[in-house]
């Protein structure tokens, strides 16, 4: 069984031990702040996981989707880290806190498979930090890309639908800011967008 598999059995059982609960596209699942109290496994759709503030500007940290896990701090006493809001419809297990704890208890390979999701979270924090204190707009966003992209048939593709907005969201900059290089990656011939697809047909630049 490959690892992909076998995590995705670990999160079929977590999701068991919760009701399903769908909801629309658009729908804000956690807010920060609110009480950390309950799981949920996604079990199709994708979210974002973000940080806001009193304006309206978002930071988004990670783009969920099935088999992943949300508000693992549900296992100890506290508030939301951050807000989770649906991109498309979604289906979810909702799992209490004490459903949460009993299967953890029960089930050790649930429990490992919960630190190693933990430990990636936090490298993911750190190169984030990283990225956002060290490198200019132009660094995030080919990072961003070469982070989604995936090979298919000997090309290197983003497959997840993103807009402009999203990833200047997932930068931390504005969307004119994006759609500038965008364009100047598209006229050097680096990138190609093709039906919500971006296609990253020569290596991408050190900087700009």
């Amino acid at each position: 069984m490959t690892e992909s598999n076998s995590r995705e059995l670990i999160a079929r059982a977590l999701a068991e031990s919760g009701h399903t609960v769908r909801y629309p596209k658009g729908t804000v699942i956690i807010t920060q702040g609110d009480p950390s109290d309950a799981l949920y496994v996604i079990l199709s759709g994708r979210v974002k996981v973000y940080l806001s503030d009193d304006n309206g500007r978002e930071v988004v940290l990670a783009i969920c989707g099935p088999g992943d896990y949300l508000g693992e701090l549900a296992l100890v006493e506290g508030v939301r880290s951050a807000s989770v809001a649906t991109l498309e419809p979604c289906t979810m297990s909702y799992v209490t806190q004490q459903s949460f704890k009993e299967h953890l208890k029960n089930d050790p390979g649930a429990a490992f498979d919960l630190v190693v999701r933990l430990i990636g979270r936090l490298r993911l924090a750190t190169e984030e930090l990283r990225s956002l204190a060290l490198m200019d707009v132009y660094g995030r966003v080919a990072r961003l890309l070469l982070e989604l992209a995936v090979e298919r048939d000997g090309q290197r593709v983003v497959e997840q639908p993103l807009t402009q907005q999203q990833i200047a969201e997932r930068v931390a900059c504005s969307r004119e800011m994006i759609s500038r290089v965008f364009k100047e990656l598209t006229d050097g011939g680096y990138i190609r967008v093709e039906n919500r697809r971006i296609y990253i047909d020569r290596r991408l630049p050190a900087r700009f």
